[in-house]
């Protein structure tokens, strides 16, 4: 095997008849080890490092899922997606998954381990934006967003308060404990920092689910992260409800940027699949626009919350039925 050539695979999901998994294949990932420290400099130097890669473009890759065996290529960037049918039902659950890089003879140059999620047949599903909706981001400005990137870790990052409550609340509404409601993440903030995101949910106690990011960059382009891929956001929320069509979904999000918008657009195309929109009132000078995009969907029999506080989604959901 190659050592400086790695492969990394990003939770997938689905089930049996649409399973979906990424990754990117590397000639070059600059080693890291979050230590966790409260420390500028150690922060600046690990989320450099985080965007210290090189891609392989157009790798050839191969899954292999249970008795299964699948052939792929990466695109220019080394992003590989795997979409295929399972062979036999799949039960609900994590099922593991293997991603090997292969050379033209098929023999192996880099491996990998990952995991897809099935979630269980549930009355509702859940997706929802990272930054200014479950973390303190900033995302409208540049500077604030870099210093909360630079100056804090995964455990130190700010969630906005009683957002874990609520989350919990409704990954265990309607449903038995041990088959929570599926959660999405999905946000424009770039792959480099999928396992950063990862930990931060984690730490913070928040559902286990799958993270849909925004395309790799490198480190030059480390000042720009985040301020791109509005519209590959939209398109990553559709092809989940594209995989899950009898599933009921709850969107959550913030008015710091295109979230209103975004929604609002997805909705109105699957109005039937949308039970609830959730938008955190970051920008008080764009309420009147957000409540206007709301009032629209509210005429479609979709309920709408513009809140300030957790507390107040928490209240609107038992009003409408999500938790009790």
């Amino acid at each position: 095997m190659n050592k400086k050539l790695s492969v990394k695979i990003y939770h997938g999901y689905g089930h049996t008849h649409n399973l979906v998994l990424y990754g990117h294949v590397f000639k070059f990932k600059a080693k890291t080890k979050q230590g966790f420290s409260r420390n500028f400099l150690v922060n600046m130097v690990h989320l450099f490092k985080l965007f210290m890669v090189k891609p392989y473009p157009f790798a050839r890759v191969r899954l292999h899922f249970n008795t299964q065996v699948i052939h792929q290529k990466a695109a220019y960037d080394g992003f590989f997606k795997f979409e295929w049918q399972a062979q036999e039902n799949v039960a609900a659950g994590w099922h593991q998954v293997r991603v090997d890089a292969v050379d033209e003879a098929d023999q192996v140059l880099a491996t990998a381990n990952g995991e897809i999620f099935v979630p269980h047949i549930t009355q509702y599903a859940f997706i929802s934006d990272i930054d200014d909706t479950v973390m303190v981001s900033h995302s409208a400005k540049l500077g604030r967003r870099l210093k909360e990137l630079f100056t804090r870790n995964p455990r130190t990052r700010k969630t906005f308060a009683m957002t874990q409550m609520h989350y919990q609340l409704l990954a265990n509404a309607h449903t038995e404990a041990t088959q929570p409601n599926p959660f999405f993440y999905v946000s424009s903030s770039e792959w480099n920092l999928y396992d950063y995101l990862v930990e931060t949910f984690r730490f913070n106690q928040l559902p286990e689910g799958a993270f849909l990011l925004n395309q790799l960059k490198r480190w030059k382009s480390l000042f720009k992260t985040g301020k791109t891929g509005h519209e590959g956001k939209l398109l990553r929320v559709m092809r989940i409800i594209d995989a899950f069509p009898k599933q009921r979904f709850i969107f959550f999000g913030d008015n710091s940027q295109q979230d209103p918008v975004i929604y609002h657009t997805i909705a109105k195309r699957y109005p039937q699949n949308i039970a609830a929109v959730y938008i955190r009132n970051i920008r008080p000078k764009k309420q009147k626009e957000t409540l206007a995009l709301l009032s629209e969907l509210e005429q479609s029999q979709i309920h709408t919350c513009l809140f300030t506080n957790s507390e107040e989604a928490i209240s609107h959901s038992k009003k409408i039925g999500l938790i009790a």
